[in-house]
């Protein structure tokens, strides 16, 4: 199974290198624990200093303060067709990109459709474009991991046929349905008959809409960029994040985190010294073999043959002489006389 290399590479000078590096352990542990188990897609995730560091093989996660442009953010596709993400930068970055990060798993090319029913009750089948996070990419629906803001996401069962009871729809257990959504998300599809793109939105109001996109005449990249940009996901997220509820909870808990980690620092730090001043003893043991002693218990196994040299020094130490240098010969004869081969 190939293992999908993701880097995470701050373009600001808003991102200190000990944030980067807790954002992209934050990723990890999601693309581990909590993505691969439910859509068998293995990952890792490492954080780089500057995009020349980057190796090749690796997509990369650039996080930016100037992106600006409408649509320029999100998942794209460079000049070799492969995947690359941009984040706009906001407090609550960790989100932004987690988000994108599970929509490139799910999805690198942004061009995957899933057969199944509308949930417009006037459309028949229709084919919905594969944006995992979406539904629920509403900062109240996401979750803490290292004391950072992460993105929910949905399961492969979103787009079952029905809804069953004990089914997980999404890694939260948010959605309480296949192709549903939540306040703040969304989904999209194209209607065949029509050949219309459409999509349910839940934006403000107090319940979902469906919004007419209209016909998809042209596109540069993927249909999940194309989708987006009229969308504007990627921004609706960066400044939606830090006004939820869910992120203040988020900022008290890394707080909290922090001061945990600094403490276990400091304890081995402390340990450290100790071991270098040699104010540490490892163990206490009584009965043993003193220290740096070749005598050891039996082992069961069959004794190693004694070399003449060694048969003449074990008599030695055994009636007490004195080994004194040049008194032992290189070749001395063993004990039952007969010279040693040359």
């Amino acid at each position: 199974m190939l293992v999908t290399q993701l880097a995470l590479v701050s373009e600001t000078e808003l991102i200190t290198p000990s944030q980067l590096n807790r954002v992209a352990a934050a990723l990890q542990k999601q693309a581990t624990r909590d993505f691969c188990p439910l859509w068998q897609i293995p990952a890792t995730v490492d954080a780089f200093d500057k995009l020349d560091d980057v190796p090749l093989g690796y997509w990369p996660m650039i996080v930016r303060d100037d992106i600006g442009t409408p649509g320029a953010a999100g998942v794209h596709m460079d000049d070799n067709g492969q995947p690359f993400a941009l984040i706009q930068y906001s407090d609550s970055w960790s989100l932004t990109a987690s988000h994108e990060m599970l929509e490139m798993l799910g999805d690198p090319w942004g061009n995957r459709l899933v057969a199944g029913k509308s949930p417009k009750p006037d459309q028949g089948v229709v084919e919905f474009l594969v944006e995992v996070a979406d539904p629920s990419e509403d900062a109240q629906y996401g979750y803490m991991i290292n004391g950072l803001l992460v993105s929910d996401f949905f399961t492969l069962n979103f787009y079952d046929p029905i809804v069953a009871p004990g089914v997980r729809y999404s890694f939260g257990g948010h959605l309480d349905g296949p192709r549903r959504i939540l306040p703040g998300g969304y989904v999209s599809w194209r209607d065949p008959v029509s050949n219309h793109w459409w999509q349910q939105i839940w934006f403000g109001t107090d319940r979902p809409e469906f919004r007419d996109l209209g016909r998809l005449t042209a596109h540069i990249g993927s249909l999940r960029s194309a989708i987006d940009a009229r969308t504007r996901t990627a921004q609706r997220i960066a400044a939606g994040g830090p006004r939820s509820e869910r992120f203040s909870e988020a900022r008290v808990l890394t707080g909290q985190v922090k001061e945990s980690t600094s403490a276990r620092a400091q304890g081995w730090r402390s340990r450290i010294a100790s071991l270098r001043s040699g104010d540490v003893t490892e163990g206490v043991w009584a009965e043993g073999a003193p220290d740096g002693s070749d005598v050891a218990e039996p082992s069961g196994e069959s004794p190693v043959p004694e070399s003449p040299r060694e048969a003449v020094h074990r008599r030695m130490r055994e009636l007490g002489v004195q080994e004194q240098a040049g008194r032992i010969p290189d070749h001395p004869a063993p004990p039952d006389g007969n010279a040693p081969e040359r």
